[in-house]
Formats: structure tokens, C-alpha cells, sequence
């Protein structure tokens, strides 16, 4: 998926949508997504000025955004106005190295229960072979009214 399917997928629109292209999708399965940490972040000159770091609650984020997309693929539904995804949960999230300006981030999330519209996923954030974070998500999916 680009950027431009992408958009139809997430309600997250800049500087909140943190995936930029998906690489591998097994419907019902997982998903492999990529972003491109650049200097232009919108946190990074408060989140440290001499230090930049990404902060650990959005590479959680953007573990979350990829398995909204991986939810809504699988489903075979494109959200509108009236859909969204609510984060219900996250355990055990570890985070294991800083992820800073030039990193490369890849999501590889996999839906570990689904029952619903309640989901249970394990994701993995590296940079390379190393693990930047991991965690273990819930995420509820809402018609609202």
C-alpha cells in the first residue's frame, strides 16, 4: 500500500499519521509498515533539542495505526466519518533502543485473537535487525453515531 491507500484506510492526517507505506499484508494475519523518521518531526524539537528521540508513545502509535489498517483490510471495509479505532489496551511494551532522525521504522504486527469487533495484536519495532519496541496491543473497533 502507498501513501495514497493508506489514506483511505486511516483518519490520521498530518502530523498524526505515522505510517508511510506498507510493505507485506496477509489479510488476517499481519502487516509489515515502514516510516521514515526525518529531522522535519513535528516533536522532535521539544523531544530533546540537543537529542532528538522519537518518543516511545508514537512508535506505539504507529504499531496501532498499522494493525488498523491490517483490521480494516481484513474486515473489507473502508472507515468513513462514522468508524473509528480506539486503542483498549497495551501490555508489556518494552523499549529496547532510541529511535532517532534517519531512522528507517518497521511495524511487523500480527493479530494474535480477534473476536467481534475486539482485537488483540503483537507488534515489533525495529530499525535494521534491532528491536526499537514491542508491544502487545488491543484495539476496539466503533461504529459511532
Amino acid at each position: 500500500m502507498d501513501i495514497n491507500e493508506i489514506l483511505q484506510y486511516l483518519p490520521h492526517r498530518y502530523p498524526f499519521l505515522l505510517v508511510d507505506r506498507v510493505l507485506e499484508m496477509e489479510e488476517g494475519k499481519r502487516v509489515l509498515a515502514l516510516k521514515n523518521v526525518t529531522m522535519n518531526e513535528p516533536f522532535f524539537p521539544g523531544h530533546f533539542p540537543h537529542h532528538p528521540v522519537m518518543p516511545g508513545v508514537l512508535i506505539v502509535e504507529a504499531m496501532a495505526q498499522a494493525a488498523a489498517l491490517l483490521s480494516f483490510k481484513t474486515l473489507g471495509i473502508k472507515p468513513d466519518e462514522n468508524s473509528v479505532v480506539y486503542f483498549a489496551g497495551i501490555d508489556n511494551a518494552r523499549f529496547k533502543r532510541p529511535v532517532v532522525p534517519g531512522d528507517q521504522l518497521l511495524f511487523d504486527v500480527s493479530i494474535t485473537q480477534g473476536k467481534r469487533n475486539i482485537y488483540k495484536y503483537k507488534g515489533v519495532a525495529r530499525v535494521g535487525e534491532e528491536v526499537a519496541a514491542e508491544a502487545e496491543l488491543m484495539c476496539a473497533l466503533k461504529t459511532l453515531s
